[in-house]
């Protein structure tokens, strides 16, 4: 596992993903891993907290693991009643694409809940399995 993050808020949000993205440059990239990847990652990760806090309940939690060909996200909430809504289909304006950005950037994506915490995850890959 990489880390486990809790943002109380979007400047934790902020403050985490800078700290996310000094690590990855700074030795904790993985072999193989081209900046392409690393910035499918973050922007997930941002896209995917982001919304946990805007849309979902607190307490938001985030676990980013590594796999044999990339990262592991997930995100959770305590809004296990309320699932992701995509935006298919509508006028950008009012936002809420980034459901839909993860989905076209990443190799493997999906929610679970377990009764009390909403799990929102993706998989990117950077190399080929």
């Amino acid at each position: 596992m990489i880390g486990r993050r809790g943002p109380a808020g979007l400047a934790d949000l902020t403050a985490n993903r800078r700290r996310l993205s000094a690590a990855l440059h700074d030795g904790a990239r993985p072999p193989g891993a081209d900046e392409d990847a690393v910035e499918r990652f973050l922007l997930a990760y941002q896209e995917l907290t982001s919304n946990a806090l805007r849309h979902g309940r607190w307490p938001v939690g985030v676990t980013v693991s590594s796999t044999d060909t990339g990262w592991l996200l997930e995100v959770s909430d305590a809004a296990a009643d309320q699932p992701p809504r995509p935006a298919i289909g509508r006028d950008p304006g009012p936002g809420r694409l980034g459901l839909r950005m993860v989905a076209d950037m990443s190799n493997a994506h999906g929610w679970d809940t377990d009764g009390h915490r909403k799990v929102v995850w993706a998989r990117i890959d950077y190399t080929s399995p």
